[in-house]
């Protein structure tokens, strides 16, 4: 009789542990879900309607939709430039997603500026509704979302993450840091430090957008493998001081869920053109041919 009184109890502890881990698990999804929407809240912002659509984008439809990724190097009293532009479409009936780097010294023109000047301008100019409007205008196409980082961002969320792993194509040396080539790791600093060089490159704006990819495809496989929630918690309060976006918290959730499949297969277009100067200053003049036959295709990837 005692032996069973034993094992009753024994039984009735294994069940309340299994309850106050059920209950802490749930607390800290819940605490998650909470903080992810409240972030994404505290980090929207609008822009109008692309004027280059008779009507919006329709997720729930599952139609195809295009993002302008800004990388804005801002710091202190300096509002900063675009310097890091990338605009791609997401198609998910095709399961393809197109993107395209716009040199930073991209020659065209400043929409409600009223001049031609470098596209990077636009953000100094006007922030980011001139930069959308500028760059809807240089590729002829709509830009239905946008998703600005500060580039200084970087830093913190490398570090928050304990460092990330690229894959330098050559050695070189910038701003007091060297880098070997092949894989490599990176710490906050370092990683600035790598995406920010560009003159010493032999492609150019070319090279320093591919190695910003590698940056940025190095936290997203790092932060995938998150598990503290002591991370998660710097991790939202990096977002919150360093991205805008104008996507709501629902679209995220409805293009995680309905559009992975795009992401199974990535075209890269590369923008040809040649550098020339004007009164002194570098621009990137691109090639009209070049540009005409990726617009094209950019709508052919939005169903326009």
């Amino acid at each position: 009789m005692r032996a069973e009184k034993r094992k009753k109890k024994i039984l009735y502890t294994i069940i309340a542990l299994l309850g106050i881990f059920v209950l802490c698990t749930g607390s800290y999804a819940y605490y998650l879900w909470h903080k992810a929407a409240s972030t994404v809240a505290s980090i929207h912002e609008n822009i109008n309607k692309s004027k280059k659509r008779d009507s919006e984008v329709d997720i729930d439809n599952h139609d195809p939709f295009s993002v302008l990724l800004m990388g804005v190097d801002e710091r202190d009293g300096d509002k900063g430039r675009a310097d890091s532009l990338i605009y791609m479409t997401v198609n998910p009936k095709t399961k393809t997603t197109e993107m395209v780097s716009i040199p930073r010294d991209t020659y065209t023109e400043i929409i409600g500026k009223g001049k031609l000047d470098k596209i990077n301008h636009s953000y100094a100019f006007g922030g980011v509704q001139m930069t959308v409007d500028t760059v809807e205008n240089f590729l002829d196409v709509p830009v239905d979302y946008f998703v600005k980082v500060n580039m200084e961002s970087f830093r913190d969320v490398v570090d928050t993450l304990g460092g990330i792993t690229v894959n330098s194509t050559f050695a070189f040396k910038y701003d007091g840091y060297s880098f070997g080539k092949g894989e490599i790791t990176l710490n906050g600093k370092e990683a600035l430090a790598y995406t920010r060089m560009r003159k010493e490159d032999p492609n150019g704006d070319f090279g320093r957008q591919n190695r910003q990819r590698q940056v940025i495809e190095g936290i997203i496989n790092k932060g995938a493998n998150i598990s503290s929630i002591t991370k998660f918690g710097d991790m939202f309060k990096v977002i919150e001081n360093n991205v805008k976006t104008n996507l709501t918290f629902d679209d995220m959730w409805d293009i995680q869920s309905g559009y992975k499949e795009a992401r199974s297969k990535v075209i890269q277009h590369e923008l040809k053109g040649d550098g020339t100067k004007i009164n002194g200053i570098y621009y990137y003049k691109a090639d009209e041919s070049s540009l005409s036959d990726i617009t094209a295709e950019l709508k052919e990837s939005l169903n326009k």
